[in-house]
């Protein structure tokens, strides 16, 4: 379990790098979240994924043939998201 300072430390990182995100970085965010008491939830399909994290929700479509990188908008609906819950300057 990664305490919240390093889980804060990924989110900066992954927003310096918006166009190079893949969805288990953000799966690997919110999984620490959850095993840190925060309440998450993971919806998926084969195109998208919704999240909750304390009740914000957040979808990634990960439809993106031939990469596996999701699209840098998807990246920013999940650093709004993280700026809610105040875990993202």
């Amino acid at each position: 379990m990664a305490d919240i300072k390093k889980i804060v430390a990924r989110i900066g990182e992954l927003a310096q790098r918006q166009n190079n995100v893949e969805l288990s970085d953000i799966q690997w965010i919110v999984n620490q979240l959850g095993e840190n008491g925060y309440a998450v939830s993971e919806r998926k399909n084969d195109h998208n994924t919704m999240f909750s994290v304390k009740g914000r929700r957040f979808g990634v479509c990960h439809h993106n043939r031939g990469s596996k990188q999701i699209k840098a908008r998807y990246v920013r609906e999940f650093l709004d998201a993280m700026s809610d819950l105040e875990l993202y300057d």
